[in-house]
């Protein structure tokens, strides 16, 4: 089956950007027509200096217009434009005294007025409030070196745009988080729904073949009794395969440009890597069937893939042994426990039980399918495997496995 990819992007973000966008380039305005037609407290033209103001209100003017496309996301918005931006804010304000002299005696508006907020504001949609406070800072103090004496209303000025810049960089953080959560409830949805119309594809054909198998075998006898006893072993694993849901896809969410984006893709046939987390289930659900009962946690049991695959097998190897030495008759049960640091498998059958002392002996002659597919892939793993078996009484096997084990500690290693 090919791989296929679902998209679902979220843009609460978006319009932030947008009128971010927008507020620049009307405060640029603003602050070429305040430089043009403002007058100062006598009436008279601002500046001494014109030809420092009109320098500084040329480079704004092209600087704006040419970083748009800078602001349209926070992809494009990098760091290095973002301190870029906020260089020019400063170098305004700083500039302000060489070219209006009477600036420091009176509250005018600097070089670039309220253009600097969108410097501030830049840095809240990209990072947060902790950014916002950042710049904000660095512009207070501007103002305040550029006042000399700073009065009642520049320390309110300055208070104002560091409160509004850090709540807004808050606000900002409180959606990202709110898009996150939506997207993984969209990804859930969406998974419920995919295995909801599988269970029922299957449920309509193959479960309903595999019955009717099992039906008519045990009616014709024979061969055929046989046949249909695979038959209902196969309809009860499948059927508890599928009404568990063990086999989701891949899912990965990511905080991208306009917000959060959540992909489905398929695993590849060559299965996860070794340091992903597999769920145990997936791997030991289909041992189940008319002979073998599967308990198993109702979240997710998480493992290295490389250690998943390992205990199942040894799961599989006790199952194998089960049926050699216990008979086909025999009776097993599975069951999966997730504690915090580890998690143990227990495999338990009604069978005669092991005799005493007829497991070192089979070591000596040379078997050793319990010392090493199953004790053996245990001690790799840095887990444990327990045998107690009463004759007469059965054989139970426990399996431990520390959730960080020695397999996904050596792949870190490797690949530091």
């Amino acid at each position: 089956m090919a791989k296929r990819e679902r998209v679902v992007r979220m843009s609460v973000e978006l319009p932030l950007w947008r009128a971010l966008t927008g507020y620049r380039v009307l405060t640029m305005i603003y602050a070429v027509l305040l430089a043009i037609f403002g007058k100062d407290n006598f009436g008279q033209q601002r500046f001494e200096r014109p030809w420092v103001a009109v320098a500084y209100l040329a480079f704004l003017f092209v600087w704006t217009l040419a970083t748009l496309p800078k602001v349209r996301s926070a992809a494009s918005c990098t760091k290095r434009f973002l301190v870029a931006d906020l260089v020019v804010a400063l170098t305004g304000i700083l500039l302000t005294p060489l070219a209006d002299f009477d600036s420091q005696s009176f509250d005018g508006p600097t070089l670039p007025s309220i253009w600097t907020a969108g410097a501030v504001l830049a840095f809240a949609i990209k990072g947060g409030w902790r950014w916002a406070a950042f710049a904000s800072t660095f512009v207070a103090a501007a103002n305040i070196i550029q006042r000399g004496e700073p009065s009642r209303d520049t320390y309110h000025n300055v208070l104002l745009v560091w409160v509004a810049s850090i709540a807004i960089g808050y606000v900002v953080e409180v959606a990202r988080a709110s898009e996150r959560t939506l997207a993984r409830a969209l990804e859930i949805e969406a998974a419920t729904r995919e295995r909801e119309r599988l269970a029922r594809d299957i449920h309509d054909s193959v479960l309903q073949v595999l019955a009717m198998v099992q039906r008519r075998g045990a009616a014709i006898g024979g061969e055929a009794a046989d046949l249909g006893r695979m038959a209902g072993e196969q309809e009860v694993a499948l059927r508890t395969l599928v009404s568990s849901g063990l086999v989701p896809p891949t899912r990965v969410s990511e905080d991208a440009a306009e917000g959060a984006v959540v992909r489905t893709v398929e695993v590849d046939e060559e299965g996860p890597a070794d340091t992903v987390p597999c769920d145990l289930r997936a791997l030991l659900a289909p041992h189940a069937g008319s002979r073998t009962s599967f308990a198993e946690p109702g979240a997710p049991v998480l493992l290295p893939a490389a250690s998943a695959r390992e205990l199942a097998a040894a799961v599989s190897a006790a199952l194998d042994n089960v049926r050699v030495h216990a008979g086909p008759d025999a009776q097993a049960w599975i069951l999966v426990e997730d504690e915090p640091d580890e998690v143990i498998v227990t495999v338990r059958d009604d069978g005669p039980g092991i005799p005493e002392g007829r497991l070192a002996q089979a070591e000596g002659e040379g078997r050793l399918g319990v010392a090493l597919s199953i004790r053996g892939r245990l001690r790799d793993l840095g887990g444990t495997a327990e045998l107690i078996s009463v004759p007469g009484q059965g054989c139970e096997v426990e399996l431990k496995v520390p959730k960080a084990s020695k397999v996904s500690r050596g792949k870190a290693g490797t690949a530091r």
